[in-house]
């Protein structure tokens, strides 16, 4: 299966690494789950809700060991959501998330929208 990422505040993912796990961001907490995208979908998550906003990070995660519900979301997509927290264990990388000049987000050396 393929990974699911999570694009998160370098600060709030801080505070998850000491926690152990990730509890979600305001947005998740307001509606019940943790928002994920396939790799398909997290560019345009990125331009969609994170625009402009620096200092983020992408969490790649493990869906194989996470009770991930998919659901439709965005243009009738279906999305990965988690009704409960993120552990630790779940994650693969985590990786810088900059701006380019042109204001949108430089997705890191090996990340491949899969």
């Amino acid at each position: 299966m393929t990974m699911i990422y999570k694009i998160c505040p370098q600060s709030l993912w801080q505070v998850a690494e000491q926690e152990g796990v990730f509890k979600g961001a305001a947005i998740d907490l307001i509606d019940g789950y943790i928002h994920f995208s396939s790799g398909e979908q997290v560019i345009q998550t990125a331009r969609l809700h994170f625009a402009g906003q620096d200092d983020l990070v992408l969490v790649e995660a493990d869906p194989a060991t996470l009770e991930i519900t998919w659901e439709s979301s965005r243009g009738g997509q279906l999305f990965p959501h988690l009704y409960g927290v993120l552990p630790m264990t779940a994650v693969r990388r985590v990786m810088p998330l900059g701006l380019g000049a042109d204001g949108m987000h430089i997705f890191p050396d090996g990340f491949a929208a899969n």
